[in-house]
């Protein structure tokens, strides 16, 4: 226990003389006997979106969706590309934006990236079509073995118009060997 108070207060010595010599430190907390050295800023970065978001929710207060990209602006910290494109739209109709942000915003929302979908493949408008061995198949089967609960599930899906897997066929091919025993 000693040794470990002793660890302690090098360690917070060591901090305040680093708090001493160096204003971009500041102590933050003292948690389970470690200290958590965090920099702080001497200049506040210029945010234009919080700017633009601002100068827009000043001129209509009463918009729900600037009201609502601002609210998650101020939650998360960011919006996203289709999100900052509508508040250009919002913010280039009024007249009392900065234009120099305007253009800051955009190139932003250039910098973003854009997630493009791949087009939608054309289904075939062909019809299902049963294969009639497979019927047949299923129906020697069930005649032979009338409570097969495999084959009944595989005649179930035939009779729904759903295709059977190569594997199902298969296995049926090889119940109807079985059966010829």
């Amino acid at each position: 226990m000693y040794y470990a108070l002793d660890f302690i207060k090098l360690v917070i010595n060591s901090m305040w003389k680093l708090l001493r010599f160096d204003n971009d430190f500041m102590l933050m907390c003292l948690s389970s006997s470690i200290l958590y050295p965090v920099m702080q800023r001497k200049k506040i970065d210029v945010d234009v979106v919080k700017d633009v978001l601002q100068s827009v929710l000043d001129a209509r207060p009463h918009d729900t969706f600037v009201q609502s990209i601002s609210k998650q602006y101020e939650e998360r910290g960011s919006l996203s590309k289709k999100q900052l494109e509508g508040l250009y739209g919002k913010a280039s109709r009024i007249g009392s934006v900065n234009p120099s942000k305007l253009a800051t915003l955009e190139a932003i929302i250039k910098q973003k990236l854009t997630r493009e979908r791949s087009a939608v493949t054309a289904v075939a408008d062909t019809m299902f079509v049963k294969d009639a061995a497979v019927g047949l198949l299923i129906a020697s089967i069930l005649q032979k073995a009338p409570q097969h609960k495999r084959v009944l599930f595989l005649k179930a899906k035939y009779d729904n118009n759903e295709t059977l897997a190569s594997a199902e066929i298969n296995e049926l091919k090889k119940f109807e060997k079985l059966l010829e025993r």
